[in-house]
């Protein structure tokens, strides 16, 4: 996948979130505005810069060419799966994800980990009250993940229909923000 075909997956991502209605425009528009100001308060360090640089995340998101956005102006937020998240696949699914003629999906897995604008466990906790308890997050991949709580913590839910909690919120970044999961996010079957 080269640059401008990550560039176009990236902008329908853009493009689906910008048709969403008003009513859940303005409540992002709020939550980005909190995201922003704990952003400003993070510091120099980048997204990519942050994440472990030996682990699999980190190193799925370089084989990707996904590292050079996650440096970039963003903002962005991004559910950043556990090595033990990794372990849980089947055998020898992350290793496949590297090999060059499997790039596409590895792309379309990690984007289904990221979300445009900076978005706080606060503000998805306030998304899932506001939708009488899960709300959807579009992804820059261009598909949605839905976010429901389970006690206090914020489940995610894939297209395969896995889940994933997040088992540590708003590591804030200059560029945006981290959560940590305790599962892959699978964005389903391509259609």
């Amino acid at each position: 996948m080269n640059k401008r075909t990550l560039s176009l997956g990236l902008a329908m991502g853009l493009l689906a979130i910008a048709g969403c209605d008003n009513d859940r425009s303005a409540r992002n528009a709020t939550a980005s505005n909190d995201g922003n100001d704990a952003v400003k308060q993070a510091g120099d360090t980048t997204i990519a810069k942050g994440l472990d640089q030996k682990g699999r995340f980190f190193t799925l998101a370089k084989a990707a060419g996904l590292d050079l956005t996650l440096e970039g102006p963003g903002p962005y937020t991004v559910f950043v799966p556990s090595d033990a998240a990794f372990d849980k696949l089947p055998a020898g699914t992350a290793d496949g994800w590297s090999k060059p003629e499997n790039r596409a999906t590895l792309t379309r897995t990690l984007t289904y980990h990221i979300l445009p604008g900076t978005v706080l466990a606060e503000d998805i906790g306030k998304a899932i009250d506001n939708g009488k308890g899960k709300a959807q997050l579009a992804t820059v991949g261009g598909t949605a993940l839905t976010a429901t709580k389970d006690g206090d913590r914020i489940v995610l839910t894939d297209g395969a229909g896995g889940k994933a909690t997040i088992t540590r919120a708003d590591v804030t970044r200059a560029n945006g923000v981290v959560h940590e999961t305790d599962a892959v996010l699978m964005p389903g079957e391509a259609s």
